[in-house]
């Protein structure tokens, strides 16, 4: 037989199918699984007799009817996936506080009176101990107690069968994107963690449409960007309100901002299969499993070792080398005036059009290895640049406060305004992956070109929307 031949036969072949494909029109998929459930319910209602479980299945019939409604099911899905968001934002606090106490209130200064004992060099000192120890302090306090809540209620719904329900839901909205049904699922784990997003995108069978979800993903916030939102509304949101309204303003800005990721998520889907990511969404049949009750120890085993565990200590490898970064721009001078203070009046007009400034954009570069030290490195930065005394000036050591008013009056001595804080919180949303992020995402496409392109898309929106907020605020308040 000649390969030629064979090949070309194999080409017509294909063709001729796509062709039929498309003539048969984009429901020809839903039409027949449709018929074939439809002719194995009726055999199975005429041969099949039910006996113990009928209560259970027509329990989860009435139950879906009501999940999986048109207009119950997404209003169902956001207060679930709200809660679950308040749970670990609240949950986490206590925990987030005692690893905080002890790693950095205590065992920060133990370390440093250590290394004063032995005569380390104050340069070795601060580099090991005020960079990289600190760094990775701030990431296992912040990220930690999050994920330790977040996976495993995330896996609890996962083996409670609802999960499936929540593809179901937007499965025609993504599809409509041009992306895969199950990219929903992606997408909220993104919420707890955007590497585990990335990984979870394994389950869409389709390259093309595996490759939207994992560009998109970063459109989730993740659980280190959570505190930079709830602490930059609290500021600048809750302060334009009556204080009595002031936390649920605050409270619905954030959900405001994780909504418009959903959009962007999207937006963004849709304009990659209209673009370099071209093709038809495939359709998947969906069978929905019968809820169950969860394993819950096994589940919180699974959680911890298989995605806690997993992505805390991807981050901790990339945050160490962060941490050292991040003391040597502060502390290596150049005439009078630090690295880090001649990168921000240096960017500062940059910054300024985008309704940012030159702290904002240091912070995000220098933080890229770890969301969860942004705020911590943008009050250094602003206390350095600033000249502000009493709060470790120039000392270049990244720190937090206890009091919201305390770090609002940091920012405002800084120069922030409400339009600054406005535009952080959409450009936390908008900005590149983190470093983690970013090596599983090449380790799940095994590709430099479309890293990159995850990497430098969500900053150029992030601009792009900074910058047309900022234009428009100035036409509307003058």
């Amino acid at each position: 037989m000649d390969p030629l031949n064979t090949d070309l036969k194999k080409e017509q072949i294909l063709s001729a199918a796509n062709t039929i494909r498309w003539d048969l029109g984009m429901d020809f998929h839903d039409t027949v699984i449709e018929s074939i459930y439809e002719d194995a319910s009726r055999i199975a209602r005429k041969s099949v007799k039910q006996k113990g479980d009928k209560g259970a299945y027509s329990m989860d019939l009435k139950i879906d009817r009501i999940v999986t409604s048109k207009w119950l099911g997404f209003p169902l899905m956001f207060v679930m996936l709200a809660v679950v968001f308040w749970l670990t934002i609240a949950g986490a606090n206590y925990p987030s506080a005692m690893l905080s106490a002890f790693l950095i209130d205590y065992l920060h200064p133990v370390l440093n009176h250590a290394a004063a004992s032995i005569q380390m060099p104050w340069w070795l000192a601060g580099v090991l101990i005020d960079g990289a120890y600190l760094s990775m302090a701030w990431v296992i306090s912040v990220m930690l107690p999050p994920m330790a809540i977040f996976f495993p209620l995330f896996t609890l719904l996962e083996d409670l069968g609802y999960l499936p329900r929540v593809a179901f839901n937007m499965d025609s909205l993504f599809r409509k994107a041009g992306a895969h049904g199950k990219q929903a699922l992606s997408m909220s784990m993104g919420f707890g963690c955007n590497a585990a997003g990335v990984i979870a995108a394994r389950v869409i069978d389709s390259p093309r449409e595996r490759l939207i979800a994992i560009i998109t993903n970063n459109f989730s916030l993740c659980n280190g960007r959570w505190p930079t939102q709830i602490l930059i509304a609290t500021i600048f949101i809750g302060s334009v309100v009556p204080a009595q309204i002031a936390g649920l303003a605050s409270a619905g800005a954030v959900v405001f901002v994780a909504v418009l990721g959903i959009v962007f998520s999207l937006v963004v889907s849709w304009g990659l299969s209209k673009s370099v990511l071209r093709g038809e969404a495939s359709a998947f049949s969906l069978e929905l499993p019968p809820y169950r009750p969860p394993r819950i120890l096994q589940t919180i085993y699974t959680s911890m070792i298989d995605r806690t565990i997993f992505v805390l200590w991807r981050a901790i490898v990339f945050a160490i080398p962060a941490g050292i970064v991040i003391w040597l721009v502060a502390n290596i001078h150049i005439g009078d005036l630090s690295i880090a203070q001649h990168f921000i009046d240096w960017s500062n007009p940059f910054a300024l059009v985008f309704g940012l400034n030159g702290v904002i954009l240091l912070a995000y570069i220098i933080a890229i290895p770890a969301n969860e030290i942004v705020i911590p490195t943008i009050l250094m930065l602003t206390v350095l640049n600033s000249g502000l005394s009493g709060m470790g000036a120039g000392s270049g050591v990244m720190f937090e406060l206890d009091s919201t008013a305390d770090t609002a009056s940091i920012l405002h001595a800084g120069g922030w305004t409400l339009l600054t804080g406005v535009n952080l919180m959409l450009f936390s949303l908008l900005h590149n992956p983190c470093s983690t992020t970013i090596y599983t995402i090449y380790k799940e496409t095994n590709s430099v070109k479309w890293t990159v392109i995850s990497t430098f898309l969500p900053i150029l929106l992030g601009l792009a929307v900074c910058f047309f907020t900022t234009q428009i605020w100035f036409m509307i308040m003058g």
